[in-house]
């Protein structure tokens, strides 16, 4: 071997030398950065969990805090004292009798959380005045359920016999909050409690009465049934529906000769008079003063007021003396 071959043969070994020195020094260096790497991986997923876990926290104590502000109070004696006279009241707002309704505790029922706590109630009173205890009781603005409904008829005429569980919750352990005062939105003169009327006008716990016939009112002829070529009487149309649709009242009336029902409201003209407006005051029913009567229409033929229940005939109105008529018609009666 030449000089020249030692020479490049020692150039060639020493750049090997010097690539397995770097890649030595490399695998020293990057293999603690690749572990490093990875545990920071490891990190990082755990604080976004973490994170996660911290921010569904929170979300679910201000779910908790927005419940506990529901709820009527923080113990449970407290809450079944308060819940209690709750149910007293709106006993009494319904229009039904105290003494005939009896209320027994239920409760308290471990829950994960919470302690459930509750009424059972039984009493006595017209059917109007139950579905209204009822609706008092669906909107209350309380956190509550209401389960085990049973409705049969009562031991008086004209009664029935309801009986149901009011429950609600308290929270355990309660979270620190700012109580306010809680106040019903609804009440029995807003229209969602309108909505339901047709649960006491069915009446289906009522005996079969068989309906007398019809008797012309003073100064109003008898309904004659209709002919062949003869235009339809009022006897041909029937009131069907006085509902409530956006805060305005409809009047639904069904051509039973033309099997068609046409909608109306306050203002129009039908049958020769005027639809003047819908009365929703509760009142005894004519020709059966033991039921109520919840709707009727009222025209305005002349200078009188009539009235026509809801499910009878435009021939079955009754002319509205001045005592039944609504406030707001006596504001403006010459």
């Amino acid at each position: 071997m030449n000089r020249r071959e030692k020479i490049l043969a020692l150039s060639v070994g020493t750049v090997v030398g010097l690539l397995v020195v770097v890649v030595g020094v490399r695998s020293l260096l990057l293999a603690p950065l690749k572990e490093i790497d990875k545990r920071l991986a490891v990190v990082r997923e755990k604080i976004a969990k973490i994170q996660t876990d911290r921010r569904a926290y929170f979300a679910a104590e201000d779910r908790l805090k927005g419940i506990t502000l529901r709820t009527f109070a923080d113990t449970v004696d407290q809450a079944s004292a308060k819940s209690g006279e709750m149910l007293t009241q709106q006993i009494l707002a319904a229009g039904l009798e105290e003494s005939d309704f009896a209320r027994l505790p239920l409760g308290p029922r471990k829950l994960r959380g919470a302690s459930e706590i509750g009424w059972n109630v039984q009493g006595d009173g017209p059917l109007t005045n139950v579905v209204n205890l009822l609706f008092l009781l669906n909107v209350s603005p309380w956190l509550h359920r209401t389960e085990n409904l049973v409705v049969a008829t009562g031991d008086k005429p004209g009664e029935v016999r309801v009986r149901f569980h009011y429950l609600t919750l308290v929270t355990d352990p309660a979270p620190e909050v700012t109580r306010t005062n809680l106040v019903f939105t609804l009440n029995l003169e807003s229209p969602e409690r309108h909505l339901i009327n047709s649960i006491v006008s069915r009446d289906i716990l009522r005996p079969y009465i068989k309906r007398p016939p019809a008797v012309a009112q003073p100064g109003q002829p008898a309904a004659l049934p209709s002919k062949p070529g003869v235009p339809p009487g009022p006897e041909t149309f029937r009131v069907v529906s006085l509902s409530e649709w956006q805060g305005q009242p409809e009047i639904h009336i069904r051509d039973l000769s033309a099997q068609k029902t046409v909608r109306y409201r306050p203002g129009d003209e039908l049958i020769g008079g005027l639809i003047v407006m819908v009365d929703y005051r509760p009142m005894p029913l004519p020709g059966n003063s033991l039921l109520q009567s919840y709707s009727r229409l009222i025209l305005k033929i002349g200078n009188d007021y009539w009235a026509v229940e809801r499910g009878r005939t435009l021939a079955e109105k009754r002319r509205l003396s001045e005592s039944d008529l609504p406030t707001q018609l006596l504001a403006h009666k010459p």
